[in-house]
């Protein structure tokens, strides 16, 4: 099936595949499934379970209506999407570039920024469960590990706290004690806050220079000609001379390094 894809496309569902098929092996858990006049059984083995072709489409589709989700709200993708956006509207270019290389530009650094721990989910969770060596919960505990690391270093305190109060539970002692449903909230608080801390910072000279434009073209008399007419060239020549989307990807990427 991969192989009539393009390899763009191959490795995105791949990605895709390895977070997602964790979340989903609890319901793998049980050795037979009965629904109204089906029953759908999987044969025990010393190596993990294999379930039938059906069963195998019905977990691929799931798989692929949840991984936008998983893609938007578990990684980097979110900030960079959002402070891409917010520079294509400082600048005063709306759709340029275009969505699809936006998207596809984040998707790209998202790789690149998640690779460690999509590494780690392989070595420790992904490739031991393939070989039989552990079962599915070691498999689930051992892949979200290096998740909820990424997502804690990128949280602020305060935002886990705020989700640890409103889900009514007691302070926690160590990182290990906050759930999953208290980090994902959290995480993706702390990404929003960030990615428009980035973006307040990328408006302000574009902003100035809008500002001085509208200013001259008021001392000459010009009121009926848009500014932003104007001020579009000398942005895009202040973007370019400074190397602009270099300043900018180092500055994501290194936020989440740092």
């Amino acid at each position: 099936m991969f192989s009539r894809l393009k390899p763009k496309t191959t490795l995105t569902l791949l990605m895709c595949l390895v977070c997602a098929s964790f979340l989903l092996s609890g319901c793998a858990a049980e050795s037979q499934w009965a629904a109204p006049g089906v029953t759908l059984t999987v044969e025990p083995a010393g190596q993990p379970k294999q379930v039938s072709s059906g069963v195998q489409l019905l977990i691929l589709i799931t798989v692929l209506s949840l991984a936008p989700s998983l893609l938007v709200m578990t990684t980097s993708f979110a900030r960079i999407i959002i402070v891409l956006s917010l520079l294509r509207n400082a600048i005063g270019t709306p759709q340029i570039p275009p969505n699809q290389v936006m998207v596809g530009l984040a998707l790209i650094l998202t790789f690149f920024i998640m690779s460690p721990v999509y590494g780690q989910i392989d070595q420790q969770a992904l490739k031991p469960y393939t070989a039989g060596q552990i079962d599915q919960q070691t498999a689930f505990k051992n892949a979200m590990q290096p998740l909820r690391e990424f997502m804690f270093k990128q949280t602020r305190q305060k935002d886990l706290e705020l989700f640890l109060e409103m889900n009514h539970q007691e302070r926690p002692k160590t990182l290990d004690d906050i759930p999953t449903v208290v980090l994902l909230p959290a995480f993706v608080l702390s990404e929003l806050r960030t990615a428009f801390m980035m973006g307040f910072a990328i408006y302000i000279p574009f902003l100035i220079i809008d500002m001085v434009i509208a200013s001259v073209l008021l001392s000459m008399g010009m009121m009926m000609l848009p500014p932003s007419l104007i001020s579009l060239p000398f942005k895009i020549l202040l973007f370019v001379m400074v190397d602009g989307w270099y300043l900018i990807i180092r500055s994501l990427s290194m936020s989440f390094f740092q």
